[in-house]
């Protein structure tokens, strides 16, 4: 009797293993979903003085380099005007003694079109989570971009400020200043980046292995992200230092946090 049981038990359950949903499916695709509309409870010391307005603007926080870990903090100064877009997901195997066991791996770039922009990177059993972690991966490498002139300084920045290069494996990314109107002269794959990053015009060179699409946005990225670390004369002029937002709000702080209970719904 108990092994009929266990019989009509698999055989209602379906194949091998019941309904735990194995194999390659790419429905939902991981983006958003019903854990989006959950409240907030910030882990770190600079998600609470975000959530609690002590911080204003994201600049305050790249202004004294401090590092952001949760995605949340992101979403609350930049939520409305992020866009992301999934540039490839590959997949990768193990060999292991019982054969390959495969995952994807997913590249998601995320920007405002406005002078912000990130790349993430995640590998999953399944297309989904990675997309899904890739998004948040995203958010918490968003970094400001600087934007500057061709020639005359006539109008909003629209091109990069100076030469930069970027690199990742054997893949080489030079970014070059253009005259207004020229748009973005690249490949696809920059071209994306570029423009996500707030870029009206330039000029780009590429050299390596540009079909490994990883590092070539990686290098892209990374090119990017050197247009604020290049000191340049307009930036000569001496900087004021003021207290760091956790040295001002030192005693707000030291508080313990409360985690407001949650109301119940009654139907």
């Amino acid at each position: 009797k108990q092994w009929y049981q266990r019989r009509v038990a698999i055989t209602a359950g379906g194949s091998r293993g019941g309904s735990r949903g194995r194999g390659r499916g790419r429905g939902n695709r991981g983006r958003g979903g019903a854990g989006d509309s959950k409240e907030w409870y910030p882990c770190t010391k600079l998600g609470r003085l975000v959530k609690d307005g002590m911080i204003k603007k994201i600049e305050e926080i790249y202004l004294f380099s401090l590092p952001i870990k949760e995605a949340e903090i992101i979403d609350f100064f930049l939520g409305s005007k992020l866009k992301d877009e999934v540039l490839k997901i590959m997949p990768v195997q193990k060999q292991t003694r019982a054969g390959q066991r495969t995952r994807f791996k997913a590249f998601v770039a995320i920007g405002d079109y406005d002078g912000h922009i990130g790349l993430g990177v995640k590998c999953s059993k399944e297309v989904a989570t990675a997309i899904r972690g890739a998004i948040i991966l995203a958010k918490l490498s968003v970094i400001p971009v600087r934007r500057g002139y061709w020639g005359n300084k006539i109008g909003m920045p629209h091109t990069v400020p100076c030469k930069v290069t970027g690199k990742c494996g054997s893949v080489l990314v030079r970014l070059v200043p253009a005259p207004r109107g020229t748009g973005l002269v690249s490949a696809p794959v920059p071209k994306k980046l570029l423009n996500m990053a707030g870029f009206e015009d330039c000029y780009t060179c590429a050299t390596g292995q540009t079909a490994t699409l990883g590092n070539f946005a990686k290098a892209t990225f990374a090119a990017i992200a050197a247009t604020y670390a290049y000191l340049t004369p307009d930036m000569w002029s001496p900087t004021v230092f003021t207290n760091s937002p956790y040295q001002e709000y030192t005693d707000y702080l030291a508080k313990p946090f409360v985690k407001q209970p949650k109301k119940e719904v009654k139907y």
